[in-house]
C-alpha cells in the first residue's frame, strides 16, 4: 500500500472499505474480532503451557507512571482509608484486637497497561459495526458495547513478534520506526512461529526498556516506534484475535500522514473491530522466548468487567 502523505482521509476511507467486519457476525455484535477466538483456540492454547512459568506483562500502577496529563490522562493515585497505624491505636473500632488495612486507587482507565475497547475510537460518527456513535456512547457510559462484554473471552493463544529483536539496534526500533507487514512477517518467520485466526499478537519494539533506562520523556504520546498505517490489511487478513504493543500508542507516531491522529486506531477499532492493547511490558517474556526459542504461550488478559467502559487496565498473565 502505498501512502500518499497529503490525504489521509482517502487513504482511511480506502482502508476502511477494504477492511470493514461490519455485519460479519450480526448487527448487534459486541465482541468484534474477539470472535475469532473460540473454544478450540483455547484448547490449543492450553496445550502450549510447557514449563508452568509465567509472566505478568503490566507495568505497575502507581503515581511513577508515564502520564502527564494529557486529555486529563494521570497516572494512579492511591490513597489508603485504613492503615496499621489505626489498627495499632485502636480507632477502628472492632472487637477483640481485630485490626485491617483499607485502600482506595483513583485513574483513568487508560492510563497503564491498558485495552482499548470497541467504543473508544469512531469514524466520522460510527462506532463499531456502523452504529451512531451518539446511540453507543453517551455521558452513561458505552451502552452497547461497553468493556464489559469483553471480560470472560480474552484468554487464548498468544504469540509474541519481537520486532525490536528482530529488526532493531540492540533489541530496540527507533522512534518513528514504521512496522510494515514485511517486519511482522520477517518477525514471525525468525521465530518459528505463525499467526493466524483467533490469536492474541503481542508486539515488542524495546520502547518500554528505553524509556525505563532513559525515564518517561514523551513515552505517554509522544514519537515512538509502531505498527505502519499499512498494516491494516494484514490486521485484518489474519483474523487475530487481539493485538497489544509496549508502545502508549501502538501505530506509529509520529503518524505517516500530515495533519493526523491515529489513523490505524479509526480503521482497526471501529471498523475492523480489533481489540487493541497499549503499555504492556513484554520484556521478560520476551528474554524467556528468546531463551527458549518458543514465541507462543497460554495469555489471559480479561479486562476488568467495568460496565459502559471504553477501556481498561489490565495485568496480562502469559503462561509457558
Amino acid at each position: 500500500m502505498t501512502l500518499d502523505r497529503t490525504d489521509p482521509e482517502a487513504a482511511i476511507a480506502e482502508a476502511a472499505a477494504a477492511c470493514s467486519n461490519w455485519g460479519r457476525w450480526g448487527e448487534d455484535d459486541v465482541l468484534g474480532t474477539l470472535n475469532f477466538l473460540d473454544e478450540a483456540k483455547r484448547r490449543e492454547a492450553a496445550a502450549l503451557i510447557r514449563h508452568g512459568v509465567s509472566f505478568s506483562l503490566a507495568q505497575s500502577f502507581d503515581t511513577d507512571g508515564p502520564q502527564k496529563g494529557w486529555r486529563r490522562r494521570t497516572n494512579p493515585v492511591h490513597t489508603m482509608t485504613d492503615t496499621g497505624a489505626d489498627a495499632a491505636l485502636g480507632t477502628q473500632g472492632f472487637p477483640h484486637g481485630f485490626g485491617g488495612a483499607d485502600d482506595v486507587i483513583a485513574m483513568p482507565l487508560q492510563c497503564s497497561t491498558q485495552w482499548d475497547g470497541l467504543g473508544h475510537i469512531f469514524d466520522h460518527g460510527r462506532a463499531w459495526n456502523g452504529r451512531p456513535a451518539e446511540r453507543v456512547v453517551t455521558s452513561e457510559g458505552d451502552l452497547v458495547t461497553g468493556i464489559e462484554h469483553m471480560a470472560p473471552h480474552v484468554a487464548g493463544r498468544g504469540v509474541l513478534l519481537d520486532v525490536g529483536r528482530v529488526a532493531g539496534t540492540g533489541g530496540e526500533l527507533p522512534d518513528g520506526f514504521a512496522i510494515t507487514e514485511e517486519h511482522l512477517v520477517a518477525a514471525a518467520a525468525a521465530h518459528g512461529v505463525a499467526v493466524g485466526r483467533g490469536d492474541i499478537v503481542l508486539v515488542r519494539t524495546g520502547q518500554l526498556a528505553r524509556a525505563r533506562r532513559n525515564g518517561w520523556g514523551d513515552y505517554a504520546g509522544g514519537p515512538a516506534p509502531g505498527l505502519s498505517f499499512t498494516t491494516a490489511r494484514w490486521l485484518h487478513r489474519t483474523e487475530i484475535a487481539a493485538i497489544a504493543t509496549d508502545t502508549w500508542g501502538f501505530e506509529v507516531r509520529p503518524n505517516e500522514f500530515d495533519h493526523a491522529f491515529q489513523p490505524l486506531h479509526q480503521v482497526a477499532i471501529p471498523h475492523i473491530g480489533l481489540l487493541v492493547g497499549e503499555m504492556w511490558d513484554l520484556d521478560a517474556l520476551a528474554a524467556h522466548c528468546a531463551a527458549d526459542g518458543a514465541y507462543d504461550f497460554f495469555l489471559t488478559a480479561a479486562p476488568l468487567p467495568v460496565t459502559g467502559a471504553v477501556g481498561s487496565p489490565v495485568n496480562p498473565i502469559a503462561v509457558k
